[in-house]
């Protein structure tokens, strides 16, 4: 075969490998290793018959340029889970944000009608949060410490126990989700006419900002992140009821492994609200000033990873894909 025909022959494929191996591209490790396969083929026989051609010194070097991009990609293999973290899940979170903003409306609506409630039913606290909690609790403001409760148990026992059934909320609000959804929005409502009715007590008390003060160190991040893995059961209604292109089996299958990437997500932020609870939120006589800045701290980093970094890389990589 002349020289000049192998070139018209492959010369588009050629290009569009070496567009493909651009610093700016992402490609996962098959398809490199597929592009290496396909630019190896052809080298090997351009070193055959055109040994000291600039087809070969051209190909030699996009081989050389897709080895690069395989070892690269090996070393970022390993960083997988940070990776996972810091870029691949707020990535494809974004296109959740629908289901995001949904979870967060039912569970504010919810918390407004449970402090209603409260409000006109003199009885509403009793029978949502228990006796036993508020037989407690006005003992505790009768010996001028509100939250006392906080202090009580074990701080390693309350980080765990706390730990642990967040995780289980978390678990529920997802596994409902093939009610179509519905199962977690009743975990929603639940959570959320527990927090308005919670809140109302206090403010009935005249001990309002004594408890946002304290209880929202921990539940900041607490209640945000039940509100994501409500989130995540949504994700899961939405690809049963609406599976476009999809076979509804494929979809719901594709659903239930994005929701699940969503309740991951939230594990470190479970485990530092249940340390905030467990050894933080008990310092109750702490400085207005360091509540507030740890309420602001959490919200601020809750916002950043679930709302502004998605929105961030998704900018970033249509910016990348539109240069190339």
């Amino acid at each position: 075969m002349r020289e000049a025909y192998f070139i018209q022959q492959n010369k588009e494929k050629w290009l569009s490998i070496e567009s493909k191996l651009s610093p700016k591209s992402r490609l996962d490790a098959s398809t490199l290793t597929q592009l290496y396969l396909d630019i190896s083929e052809d080298l090997s026989f351009a070193e055959t018959f055109y040994p000291k051609s600039e087809t070969y010194v051209y190909l030699n070097g996009l081989a050389a340029n897709a080895h690069t991009k395989i070892y690269s990609n090996k070393k970022e293999s390993k960083n997988k889970l940070w990776r996972f973290y810091s870029y691949k899940f707020p990535l494809q979170f974004k296109k959740y944000h629908k289901e995001l903003l949904l979870a967060f409306s039912v569970f504010l609506l919810f918390s407004i009608i449970g402090a209603y409630s409260s409000a006109v039913d003199p009885d509403f606290s009793r029978l949502i949060l228990g006796d036993a909690y508020v037989n407690k609790t006005l003992e505790n403001i009768e010996n001028d410490d509100p939250m006392a409760i906080y202090k009580d148990a074990n701080q390693t026992d309350m980080f765990l126990g706390i730990t642990i059934n967040n995780i289980r909320v978390v678990l529920t609000s997802f596994s409902l989700g093939i009610l179509f959804g519905l199962g977690s929005l009743m975990i929603a409502i639940q959570n959320a006419i527990m927090l308005g009715s919670f809140q109302y007590f206090f403010y009935q008390q005249g001990l309002l900002w004594e408890s946002v003060r304290t209880i929202w160190i921990h539940g900041t991040i607490e209640i945000s992140v039940i509100i994501v893995c409500i989130c995540s059961g949504l994700v899961i209604g939405k690809s049963m009821l609406f599976p476009g292109t999809y076979t509804r089996l494929q979809a719901f299958v594709d659903g239930v492994k994005n929701a699940l990437k969503i309740v991951i997500s939230t594990i470190p932020f479970f485990i530092i609200a249940g340390a905030l609870e467990g050894y933080v939120t008990r310092y109750t006589q702490m400085p207005d000033w360091l509540a507030i800045s740890i309420i602001l701290v959490s919200l601020a980093l809750i916002l950043y990873y679930y709302v502004f970094l998605p929105i961030k890389l998704n900018k970033q990589n249509q910016l990348l894909e539109t240069n190339d």
